[in-house]
């Protein structure tokens, strides 16, 4: 069954772990976030890589390495997050992200433009420390 609104998988994975990581007193390896969130150990580490690799989170090798937040919670918001993962946020003008509708115009008058908008406007007013 399909669905209008959905998040990457890749964008689920990071955006969660984040929250797990920040709420962790203690360093979490892969192992421990892949249980926690339900996903796959290779997806979860090529995620977390991506997050390290932008300067979010930190990862420590070793036996007792795992991940800690290289910012504050409070300077991090869900858009960060989720563009570091997918890109820029763009918001949708066609549902079917089309350049030029048959019709003249969108069948779904705007729509597609009003809730983009406004899950772009959810995700930079939440931040990080939102969740803790």
């Amino acid at each position: 069954m399909s669905s209008i609104v959905a998040l990457s998988e890749a964008a689920t994975i990071g955006l969660h772990s984040m929250v797990l990581i920040a709420r962790s007193n203690e360093t979490l390896n892969v192992g421990q976030i892949a249980e926690k969130i339900f996903s796959s150990r290779h997806h979860v580490a090529k995620i977390l890589q991506r997050l390290a690799k932008e300067g979010f989170i930190s990862s420590n090798r070793g036996p007792a390495g795992g991940f800690t937040l290289r910012r504050a919670p409070e300077e991090l918001t869900l858009l960060d997050i989720y563009e570091a993962i997918e890109g820029k946020f763009v918001v949708q003008s066609c549902p079917g992200d089309k350049e030029v509708c048959p019709f003249g115009s969108c069948l779904m008058g705007d729509l597609s433009h009003k809730v983009s908008l406004e899950i772009r406007d959810y995700m930079v007013g939440k931040k990080l420390s939102d969740y803790l």
